[in-house]
């Protein structure tokens, strides 16, 4: 009897090291679409994690979760993400469709009550993985400790053009937890020429009412963000975005000031991208990390039409990752 016990003892401990080893990331971008007119493809992708949530370690959106910011689209957002409450961790960002002086004004002004009204600053600070907030009251910016075996995790999401001030808190943020593996989750980064939003882009944050603020309130661009907070930050190593339109896909690795890469990603399905149908047909982001293999693999996944994006742009692998947060 004590050898059976023993061998099952073993077996537990491997599979425990095995699952320490491995992170499961679902990148969900820019839902607007299915929010103003497929809110059942929205379901379905709410439904799948719900279903897999034992095999998904955390979930992070890019913004423009509507399409018009009006009480009928984040009832239904709000609804489809109720699935995963106490389930899954996941964390939102807000884009330029989520904030404004009223339906359907996109950025014009930096108001973002709604969003703030729908998903309360109250229930996620309740949660043991919320760190705190540029603002109070507000989930516009802020910041989250999640722990998935070997790996300590911050992740940082951002407004749509964080203004200065934001940044300088940003970096305040990930100098405080040095020896944590960092994210930064934000709306408007990533260009689709595998480039950083900058200067003579399209959809550029400054572009937008909200772009006309200057000093501490001044907005960013991804450049931008590279050059005052990602690129001067050793434990930020990854960088997930959403909002640009074309191909709707981007992908960069750049070393920071310590020498050390840093993987950047755009992922965009939404009405007006080339070839979307129905809004995106539900496509979604799901990134594998294993850690003893120093791997990133990349997959890009319906699960309202239950199949996978086969093309080179949408499936791929990081070979030879560092994961240490500062070496």
């Amino acid at each position: 009897m004590m050898k059976i016990r023993a061998h099952y003892i073993v077996i537990i401990i491997l599979l425990l090291t095995s699952c320490s080893n491995k992170v499961r990331v679902v990148l969900l971008p820019d839902t607007q679409t299915y929010a103003e007119k497929f809110p059942q493809i929205l379901d379905s992708q709410l439904d799948w994690i719900a279903t897999n949530s034992k095999k998904i370690d955390f979930v992070l959106q890019q913004g423009d979760l509507t399409q018009n910011n009006n009480k009928t689209e984040w009832d239904l957002v709000k609804k489809a993400f109720s699935k995963i409450d106490e389930r899954v961790p996941y964390i939102l960002a807000v884009g330029n469709h989520d904030m404004g002086s009223g339906p359907g004004k996109f950025a014009d002004v930096r108001n973002s009550e709604l969003f703030n009204q729908y998903f309360k600053y109250a229930d996620f600070s309740s949660k043991k993985y919320f760190g705190g907030a540029f603002e109070k009251d507000k989930l516009d910016n802020s910041y989250y400790l999640i722990n998935t075996g070997k790996i300590k995790w911050l992740v940082i999401t951002l407004e749509f053009g964080p203004r200065n001030e934001v940044l300088d808190w940003a970096n305040y943020i990930a100098a405080k937890y040095p020896d944590r593996l960092t994210i930064v989750n934000t709306h408007a980064y990533m260009y689709n020429d595998n480039t950083r939003i900058g200067e003579g882009d399209k959809w550029r944050p400054q572009a937008y009412g909200v772009g006309k603020d200057s000093g501490p309130k001044a907005v960013n661009d991804g450049e931008q963000i590279w050059e005052k907070l990602i690129s001067k930050n050793p434990n930020i190593r990854w960088v997930f975005s959403g909002h640009i339109l074309d191909s709707g896909v981007g992908t960069l690795i750049s070393t920071n000031e310590k020498g050390l890469p840093v993987y950047q990603m755009l992922a965009n399905f939404q009405q007006g991208v080339e070839g979307s149908v129905n809004g995106g047909n539900g496509f979604l982001r799901i990134i594998d990390m294993d850690f003893k293999k120093k791997t990133a693999t990349i997959k890009t996944y319906s699960p309202y039409l239950k199949i996978f994006k086969e093309e080179k742009e949408h499936s791929f692998i990081f070979n030879d990752v560092n994961f240490s947060p500062a070496k």
